[in-house]
C-alpha cells in the first residue's frame, strides 16, 4: 500500500503547512464533518423508521435487529477497502462516488419497499459506509498536524451527535407528518447535493499523503512504508481496539434501539422518543470538545500521549460502563434518559482521541489503511450488537425490561475494554518502535 507523497506527486498545488490558511482548514473539516453526520444520519434512520415500519411489515424486533446487524457485516467488510481505495483515487473523486452510490441506496425503499427490500439495500449502504470513516480522517488529518489532531477528530466524531440533535427531530417530523417514505427522499436529496458541495471545495493538505493518479509528471518514487502487521500488532492497537469494539457496539444500540426504547420501553410519543434522541448527543458534543481541547492542548505542551490518549479516553469509556450497567436498577423513565444521555456522551471521548492515537502510531502514506482495518475491526461489534439487543427484547418479560438489560450488558463490556486500554495504550512507546522500522526500510 506504497504510494506517492503529495509533495512529490504535484508540488505545484501544495502550499508549505505554516503558509497555510487555518480557515480553510477547518473549512474543509466542516464540509467533512457534514458527510460524516450524512453517514450516521443513514445509520439512524433504521431506529427512527422501525416502529413504523414493524407496524406496516408485521416485523419483530429479532428481524430490525437483523436488518441492522446485515448493515453492520457490510460496513466492517467495506471498511478493510479504504487503503486500496485510497491508493486508486484521490479523496476527491473516492468520497463523492461513495457519497452517490449512499444516495442512490434510498431509492429502492422509495420505490418498493419491503423486509427484502430493507435487507438488501441496508447491506449495499453498510459495504459503500465502511471505507468512509479512514478517507474521512485521512483528509481532516492532512490538514491538521500531529499533535493537534484530537480537537479535528472531535468534530468528525461529534457528526453522530449532530444527526442525532438536528437530523433525528427532522426526520422524525417527517415521518410522522409524511410516512417513513419522506425520510428517505430526504437523505438521497441531502447526500446528492453534499458531493455538488464537495466537489467546488476540496483540495488536498500539507500534512497528509494523497494520492493523485494519472496528474502529469507525477513522479513515481514510493514512500517508505512498515509491514501492516507491525501496525496492528502493537499494544496501542490492540488496547485501542479493546476499547472502541465494545463502545461502537453500545453506538449501535443507541442508534437502531434508543428511539424505540423511549417509545415502547419508557412510555414517551414517538415525536418525543425522536426528539429525546439527541439528548445523549448533546452530552456527548460537550465531553468530546472539552477533553480533545484539553488533550492537544496538554500534547502540545509535551504532556505524554500515553495519559492524554490512553489513560483519560479509557477512563470516560469506564464511566459509560458503569452508568449502563445501572440501568436496570432505575425504575424512573426521566431518570433513564438523563444516565443514558450522560454515561453515554462521556463515553464518546473515546472515538476521537482513539482515532488520533492510532495516526500517531503509523507512517503518514499508512494512515487510511490503519484506520481503515481499526474502523473495521471495531465495527464487528455493530453486527453483534443489534439483533442480540432485538432477541434480549423479544423474549423479555417487558419491553423496559429487555432495553435495559441489553445495555447493562453491553456496559459491562465496556468497563473490561476500559481497563485494557489503560492498560496497553501507550502511543509514543509504539510510535518510535514503528518509526524506527520505517527508517530502516528507508
Amino acid at each position: 500500500m506504497s504510494k506517492v507523497t503529495t509533495q512529490q506527486a504535484v508540488p505545484e498545488i501544495m502550499t508549505p503547512p505554516g503558509q497555510e490558511s487555518r480557515a480553510k482548514a477547518w473549512g474543509l473539516t466542516s464540509v467533512l464533518v457534514l458527510l460524516y453526520t450524512i453517514n450516521y444520519t443513514d445509520k439512524i434512520l433504521l431506529g427512527l423508521v422501525a416502529q413504523p415500519l414493524k407496524d406496516e411489515f408485521g416485523l419483530t424486533s429479532s428481524q430490525i435487529g437483523l436488518t441492522a446487524s446485515v448493515f453492520f457485516f457490510a460496513f466492517s467488510a467495506g471498511g478493510f477497502f479504504a487503503g486500496l481505495i485510497n491508493k486508486w483515487a484521490t479523496l476527491k473523486w473516492s468520497l463523492i462516488g461513495l457519497a452517490v452510490i449512499w444516495a442512490a441506496c434510498m431509492v429502492p425503499m422509495i420505490l418498493a419497499g419491503s423486509f427484502v427490500v430493507l435487507l438488501v439495500s441496508r447491506f449495499l449502504l453498510g459495504l459503500t459506509e465502511g471505507p468512509s470513516g479512514a478517507l474521512i480522517h485521512t483528509a481532516v488529518y492532512s490538514w491538521h498536524p500531529m499533535e493537534k489532531r484530537s480537537m479535528p477528530g472531535a468534530f468528525i466524531a461529534s457528526s453522530s451527535s449532530l444527526a442525532k440533535i438536528a437530523a433525528a427531530p427532522a426526520l422524525a417530523f417527517l415521518i410522522v407528518q409524511f410516512g417513513w417514505h419522506s425520510a428517505f427522499v430526504a437523505m438521497l436529496v441531502v447526500g446528492l447535493g453534499w458531493c455538488v458541495l464537495w466537489y467546488f471545495t476540496w483540495r488536498p493538505g500539507p500534512y497528509g499523503e494523497v494520492g493523485i493518479p494519472g496528474v502529469k509528471g507525477s513522479a513515481t518514487t514510493p514512500a517508505p512504508a512498515v509491514p501492516w502487521m507491525s501496525i496492528f500488532r502493537t499494544r496501542t492497537f490492540l488496547g485501542a481496539l479493546a476499547a472502541v469494539t465494545p463502545m461502537y457496539a453500545l453506538l449501535t444500540v443507541v442508534l437502531t434501539w434508543l428511539p424505540s426504547y423511549f417509545e415502547v420501553g419508557l412510555g414517551f410519543t414517538r415525536f418525543q422518543a425522536g426528539a429525546m434522541f439527541g439528548f445523549p448527543s448533546i452530552a456527548a458534543i460537550l465531553a468530546m470538545f472539552s477533553s480533545t481541547y484539553l488533550s492537544d492542548k496538554f500534547m502540545s505542551r509535551g504532556v505524554s500521549s500515553r495519559i492524554m490518549r490512553g489513560i483519560v479516553p479509557a477512563v470516560g469509556l469506564l464511566v459509560c460502563g458503569v452508568s449502563m450497567a445501572v440501568l436496570p436498577y432505575i425504575g424512573t423513565p426521566i431518570i433513564v434518559v438523563a444516565v443514558v444521555s450522560i454515561g453515554y456522551g462521556i463515553g464518546c471521548i473515546l472515538a476521537p482521541i482513539m482515532n488520533a492515537a492510532i495516526s500517531q502510531i503509523c507512517p503518514r502514506n499508512q494512515v487510511a489503511g490503519s484506520l481503515g482495518m481499526f474502523l473495521s475491526l471495531m465495527a464487528i461489534g455493530g453486527i453483534v450488537a443489534p439483533p442480540l439487543t432485538g432477541m434480549i427484547v423479544d423474549q423479555a418479560v417487558s419491553p423496559a425490561v429487555g432495553y435495559a438489560q441489553s445495555f447493562q450488558i453491553f456496559g459491562i463490556v465496556a468497563i473490561v475494554g476500559a481497563i485494557l486500554a489503560m492498560i496497553l495504550v501507550n502511543p509514543d512507546r509504539d510510535s518510535a518502535r514503528v518509526m524506527a522500522q520505517l527508517r530502516t526500510a528507508a
